[in-house]
């Protein structure tokens, strides 16, 4: 396992947005302060656990098109979040025995769960780097010693982006990471959007921060504009349902809307 630093005390005092999404997923690595919270979010919009499924759902089906289709064989996932499986490795190393996965997380109870990540096929590499999203540069650094930025890579941050404000640079950390990657790489983001239903959307914003966490919602212009400089594949930027549906597998879908939007772009 790589790990970058000693492992950091884990602070129960406050939620977590990897922590509150795994009590969303109905995992048990989480501590009161986040079921707090997401006893709130829940009572406030009941579709957040859905959605949460959704967004795993959505990092599988572009695992499956990366590999199957555009013969994407190098991952790095930063914000992955708590395992819960299938992980983005079992996805892409069913297809390709030998695929490449880096995590990234900056969450201690996530390292503490890293051997659960590690597991890959003996042909494949599986790596996780304790880091921070908000340290682009250094995540490149330790990711090259992982893979090889001369093939395409493709970088995921899924749920991640609504939890960076602009001023601390949402954009500038992902137009670093992309513009590390060689022609052929690809974009995989989704993003909770404020344009779908902005009161609702306003009080989720309210109650993260109520809890110390910050959520920035975005608009479809505003989420698009990650992009900027790729190729969107299609069907471009949808709504998380909505982004290649017939590559699902064991989804228990019931038609409820999800307001994330999710996209995939090719660096040219």
């Amino acid at each position: 396992m790589t790990q970058t630093s000693p492992t950091p005390r884990i602070d129960t005092s406050k939620p977590h947005p990897a922590r509150v999404y795994d009590w969303f997923l109905g995992g048990k690595d989480n501590y009161p302060v986040d079921e707090a919270l997401g006893r709130q979010i829940t009572s406030m919009e009941p579709t957040a656990k859905y959605g949460a499924r959704h967004n795993r759902w959505f990092m599988q089906r572009a695992t499956r098109m990366l590999v199957a289709r555009r013969g994407v064989r190098q991952f790095l996932d930063i914000g992955t979040g708590i395992p819960t499986e299938p992980n983005l490795h079992r996805i892409a190393q069913r297809a390709v025995p030998e695929a490449a996965v880096v995590y990234v997380d900056n969450d201690p109870i996530v390292l503490a769960h890293a051997e659960a990540l590690l597991r890959g096929t003996p042909e494949g590499v599986t790596r996780y780097l304790q880091a921070d999203a908000r340290e682009p540069g250094r995540i490149l650094e330790l990711a090259r010693e992982i893979l090889d930025f001369d093939r395409p890579v493709a970088v995921s941050l899924i749920a991640l982006l609504h939890f960076i404000p602009d001023e601390q640079g949402a954009y500038a950390i992902v137009r670093t990471l992309v513009d590390a990657l060689p022609s052929g790489s690809h974009l995989v983001l989704s993003q909770l959007a404020s344009d779908y239903d902005p009161e609702r959307t306003q009080q989720a914003v309210d109650m993260y921060a109520a809890g110390g966490v910050t959520l920035v919602p975005r608009t479809r212009e505003e989420f698009t504009a990650f992009f900027d400089g790729l190729e969107l594949l299609e069907p471009g930027v949808v709504w998380l349902p909505d982004w290649h549906p017939e590559l699902a597998v064991d989804e228990e879908r019931d038609g409820t809307p999800v307001p994330l939007y999710a996209g995939v772009a090719r660096k040219p």
